[in-house]
């Protein structure tokens, strides 16, 4: 890695939480509430972890799960078992029992630390009829233990570990050792664990963040899920490369959010598109102090042209930045620049970040010509290691030169950068036609009134399968069904336009902001 201004030349987690502890200091690390931590707080912190862990008998390459919303404790827990040299495992605070079961089984996990109350959620009583034989002890960060122990005596139990066998042991963390496994979402069956190490991680989000402009000082609002690679990579974790402070939001509730972005000064607010939908339709934003924004940075659904123009003119951000990634990637493939033109940022995900290789290729692997279609292969040092315990799937995603397939459609233009038209899966035949639902719905986001959009392809008896639109409306907006297929009618090809349409409240999400297709396939019948 090469050494920039105030950016890390460590290549494990352990390393830079302490390298730092010593470059950034007093600095503000991290603010929850009445708890703030400098940055060398933050050090003395996780090692305290790293004893409490190592006294829970962790070793080296055990799997050590969390299971909780954006809380401080989430961030000591996980420097502080990496530091031990345990592999992370985060669990979606949306899971239910025996999805969270199903992780903590396959991935073997000996601890689990969680919450008992998070939107009247009692998380281990989740799990009470889980077989878990590999897991040891749950540890409760907040909220009443019941019969598991607490954070605070769990880290009391770590008095028995000396400062300087915790500062050995996260010394000997090895930049190739895996720091984590994050599941997929199990779109395409079982979810499974992307295996990638310290080194890869530090090097993709060094380069992720010095690309969009993260800096030290910055108050960054983590609104994405620490779960996710977008709330913990790309989150917490690059705030700590670039001595940048963290502000966690465990719930994306828009008057809250509009209101801590005025009296937290947060200048830094990344997410997926509907997080910015959102803040624009509230019909009392006018009222809030948004002056302080500076940098947005959104991906993970597709983004209307529109969309952009807005979070620079309404919502007041400088810089406002497309990328495109995916768990198996790091989280990161490609990125825009800041001196990209406005219609670049608007249209395309951005360009390949630097060492890395990304291609178009067709159903035979050659690469498409640029300006055609073509599934998206990647190859670098953002490549999972490959899907634990799977090495079936690893070789169905990771061809022999090293190439992983993403399943993602795009066109790539002359410049290399790319245009996400959707993912294999989703795409439909209408009558012969090739439907990108992804292409559907930036069209739609051109009918006046419509604040979000997802569209599928449904069975039909004479085309095979048509478009069914569900359109959450911006508030006051007067939408109907009728209205809206009308508008498409006149504004696209008509293999294009929705056969049905529904006026919903809201979509179905994921943590990391996506629409959950599947859900909307059921409710379509």
């Amino acid at each position: 890695m090469q050494q920039g201004a105030n950016v890390s030349i460590e290549q494990t987690i352990p390393r830079l939480v302490q390298g730092a502890a010593a470059r950034f200091g007093e600095r503000t690390a991290l603010e929850d509430g009445p708890v703030q931590l400098s940055f060398a707080e933050l050090g003395e912190a996780a090692l305290r972890a790293t004893r409490a862990f190592m006294a829970a008998g962790i070793e080296p390459g055990d799997r050590v799960a969390i299971w909780a919303p954006n809380i401080h404790e989430w961030v000591l827990a996980a420097i502080g078992l990496q530091s031990a040299g345990a592999v992370l495992i985060p669990l979606n605070t949306r899971y239910k029992g025996p999805e969270a079961g199903y992780i903590l089984r396959k991935s073997g996990a000996r601890i689990l630390c969680t919450v008992s109350d998070f939107l009247a959620t009692n998380y281990p009583e989740l799990l009470e009829e889980e077989p878990l034989p590999a897991l040891e002890r749950t540890v409760v960060m907040r909220g009443d233990p019941g019969g598991h122990q607490s954070w605070d005596e769990f880290l009391v139990g770590g008095d028995r570990v000396s400062e300087s066998d915790a500062r050995e042991r996260a010394e000997a963390v090895s930049p190739d050792d895996l720091s984590d496994l994050l599941f997929t979402s199990g779109t395409t069956g079982k979810p499974k664990g992307v295996m990638t190490s310290h080194a890869q991680n530090l090097r993709t989000f060094e380069t992720w963040s010095e690309v969009v402009g993260l800096r030290a000082g910055d108050r960054y609002l983590v609104v994405n899920a620490f779960s996710h690679s977008f709330g913990y990579k790309a989150g917490w974790l690059s705030a700590i490369l670039r001595g940048a402070t963290v502000l966690p939001q465990a719930v994306f509730d828009v008057p809250q959010v509009l209101e801590r972005i005025g009296r937290d000064r947060i200048s830094v607010l990344p997410g997926p598109p509907t997080l910015y939908q959102s803040l624009l339709v509230h019909p009392q934003r006018d009222e809030f102090d948004l002056s302080c924004l500076r940098l947005a940075v959104t991906g993970a659904a597709p983004v209307p042209v529109e969309l952009v123009h807005r979070m620079r003119d309404e919502l007041g951000f400088e810089t406002v930045l497309t990328a495109y990634g995916l768990t198996e990637c790091c989280g990161v493939v490609s990125i825009c620049r800041d001196d990209d033109e406005a219609e670049t940022i608007s249209t395309t995900s951005g360009r390949a970040i630097p060492d890395v290789e990304v291609r178009c290729i067709d159903e035979k692997g050659a690469e498409v010509s640029r300006g055609e279609p073509g599934e998206v292969v990647v190859r670098g040092y953002n490549v999972m290691r490959g899907y634990f315990d799977d090495e079936e799937a690893t070789r169905e995603t990771i061809d022999a030169d090293g190439w992983l397939h993403t399943g993602d459609i795009a066109v790539m233009d002359e410049r290399g950068y790319l245009r996400i038209t959707d993912r294999i899966k989703d795409m439909f035949i209408m009558g012969g036609f090739n439907c990108y639902p992804a292409e559907i719905e930036n069209l739609i986001y051109g009918c006046e009134g419509v604040a979000q959009v997802a569209v599928i392809g449904v069975p039909d008896e004479r085309m095979g399968e048509v478009a069914m639109a569900f359109v959450v409306p911006e508030p006051g907006a007067a939408l109907s069904s009728d209205s809206v297929v009308a508008w498409c009618r006149d504004n696209m090809a008509n293999y294009k336009v929705p056969r049905r349409v529904e006026i919903v409240d809201e979509l179905p999400l994921n943590a990391s902001g996506k629409v959950v297709k599947g859900t909307l396939r059921e409710r379509a019948g």
